[in-house]
């Protein structure tokens, strides 16, 4: 960042035309992300990926309410974004096993950033709904 843009978020560093254009939008790298990452499952997966490596049936065990088909669509998904790999071990029967990519890996601090906001944030989020809410 340059020193005019010291302290400043880098959400913050550039101006956004106005008004923004639509291709613009759907081809921000940004909302690439959070469209992946803001559906119900994936960033779910990628915590649990990101402490070790998961077999498929163990993920679909260990996330009530995920059927297999939408975890195989997320999977598939988040591999196709280069955050997942998939590994099939030539056993009998096959085995199938999940892990972050080093790409994924670099999605952890970030993610982890954003956690901690949010639960250092709960309480004044709710707060500010229950106000909304009760108007």
């Amino acid at each position: 960042m340059s020193g005019t843009h010291t302290g400043v978020p880098s959400v913050l560093a550039h101006d956004l035309p106005r008004p923004v254009p639509a291709d613009e939008l759907a081809a921000c790298p940004v909302g690439e992300v959070f469209r992946r990452l803001g559906d119900k499952w994936s960033m779910l997966l990628v915590v649990m990926l990101g402490g070790r490596p998961h077999r498929y049936n163990e993920l679909h065990r260990a996330i009530e309410g995920i059927s297999q088909r939408m975890l195989t669509r997320t999977l598939r998904g988040l591999e196709n974004d280069g955050l997942v790999r998939r590994d099939v071990h030539p056993t009998v029967p096959p085995s199938v096993e999940y892990s972050l990519t080093s790409l994924g890996r670099t999605l952890l601090e970030p993610l982890s950033a954003l956690a901690d906001w949010a639960v250092d944030h709960e309480a004044e989020m709710h707060e500010a709904r229950s106000r909304h809410t009760s108007t």
